[in-house]
């Protein structure tokens, strides 16, 4: 590698050569070189492109990361979580966001995690708030399970005080989850701090909606795998002289979403044009912070090395996205997506499902395997004893006292194993470790 120059994509590539063969990290060397080449070229005016074999489009760097070989995946559980147009009323554009847009190199993807814009045409604010409290309990109750899916939570709303729920104290302006028995009554009993009763209405919350977003497990009868899905939901009101306002207050940019439908380009390209002309340094100074936290207050150097691949590859460090592209697709990480599903089968365990046992004791089966298949020695028995009697809990429907603890010991020992490979590898190249210490002292 010697001969390569000192500058240029070939320059980062001998980097990440060097750092990847120090670790044992397999790369695939001209597939790197194509993507940093990609990544340094002149984009023009091209800043969002449209795969037209697929019909998927999203922003360029985006569309790198993208394999459509599952795109009839998505789109059957898109069918799902996404929501129904209203000619005239209700606009939306569904996308994938997250690992799931990055299939092209996140072998192992945590969640399914879908963005979703929605369009709201109304006379005022206070009737698209309407509009959209409406769309959405129609979408939970429509789906609130099944055999092959069960609605876990909705976030709707904030609260309006501090307020207890349960014995949890919840903060004024804290975004207020739903389950979908609450969404059927309309509403849930808390109390004030002193005791007093409080009821919280799901229309009484709908003109500060806030965070909204839903949250399914899903189980894949062809993988016969169990998945976590969700759906973000970024909502505007267009007024009748044609102003777009987010109901946030905020309107999202678009430099992580892969749209799954062309038909979709109309309102896509309409709300783009809102988005703020600072909005990708916004967007880096958002990961930015959440860097941070993983790196320091809740330790997760898997969801901090996702974020910082975002970071790098949008604010052109190309050979430390690179480095980092890499990472994903090395075995140790599908712990990460182990350390993802146990709480998804307890969560499955617990909840009033229609889901099948079968199909969860397979998941148990499958991240059993996973864990062998990885690991060996100590860590793997300990970790395979947690799973064996997670699994053994499962009949018992949320009735066995110790299944907590299995999920518990289980889930923190396969994350420690997750944050010392990624904080290994990371940190073996010296520009990313310089960053992650900057990160930390910051």
């Amino acid at each position: 590698m010697s001969n390569l120059p000192d500058t240029g994509p070939q320059a980062d590539l001998r980097r990440i050569l060097d750092s990847a063969e120090r670790l044992g990290v397999e790369l695939d060397e001209s597939e790197a070189l194509q993507w940093l080449t990609a990544m340094a070229a002149d984009p023009g005016d091209q800043e969002v492109i449209v795969d037209v074999e697929s019909g998927v489009f999203g922003h360029r760097v985006t569309m790198l990361d993208f394999n459509a070989a599952q795109l009839a995946y998505y789109r059957k559980m898109g069918e799902m979580v996404g929501f129904e147009e209203e000619p005239g009323v209700v606009e939306t554009a569904l996308a994938l966001s997250g690992s799931a847009a990055q299939s092209k190199i996140q072998t192992y993807p945590g969640d399914c995690d879908f963005f979703e814009r929605i369009n709201i045409r109304a006379e005022t604010r206070e009737a698209a708030c309407l509009i959209l409290a409406r769309v959405m309990r129609t979408k939970a109750l429509q789906m609130a399970k099944g055999p092959t899916y069960q609605l876990m939570e909705v976030r709707f709303g904030s609260f309006p005080e501090d307020v207890l729920v349960g014995d949890s104290l919840q903060k004024a302006g804290a975004p207020i989850s739903w389950t979908a028995a609450q969404i059927e009554a309309g509403g849930f009993e808390a109390s004030r701090p002193d005791g007093t009763p409080l009821q919280i209405e799901w229309e009484a919350v709908a003109h500060d909606p806030g965070w909204c977003k839903l949250d399914w497990v899903v189980a894949d009868p062809v993988r016969g795998e169990l998945a976590n899905a969700s759906n973000m939901l970024d909502v505007t009101w267009e007024a009748p002289d044609g102003a777009i306002t987010p109901l946030d207050g905020y309107l999202d940019p678009y430099f992580q979403e892969v749209y799954l439908e062309a038909e979709s380009i109309p309102i896509f390209s309409k709300l783009a044009r809102h988005v703020s002309a600072d909005a990708l340094d916004t967007y880096v100074e958002q990961l930015e912070r959440e860097v941070k936290k993983y790196l320091t207050k809740n330790p997760n150097y898997g969801k901090a090395a996702k974020r910082m691949y975002n970071i790098f590859r949008m604010s052109g460090r190309y050979g430390e996205a690179a480095f980092i592209r890499e990472l994903f697709d090395e075995p140790a990480t599908m712990l990460y997506q182990v350390w993802s599903l146990i709480r998804t089968v307890d969560e499955v365990a617990d909840a009033d499902s229609d889901i099948s046992i079968e199909t969860v004791r397979a998941q148990a089966d499958q991240l059993i395997l996973r864990v062998v298949d990885v690991l060996e020695g100590a860590q793997e028995q300990e970790i395979v004893r947690h799973l064996l009697r997670l699994r053994d809990s499962l009949e018992l429907h949320g009735d066995d006292p110790g299944r907590d603890q299995q999920v518990r010991a289980s889930r923190a020992q396969v994350i420690n194993i997750v944050n010392n490979f990624f904080y290994e590898r990371l940190t073996a190249l010296p520009s990313i470790k310089a960053y992650i210490q900057e990160m930390e002292t910051s």
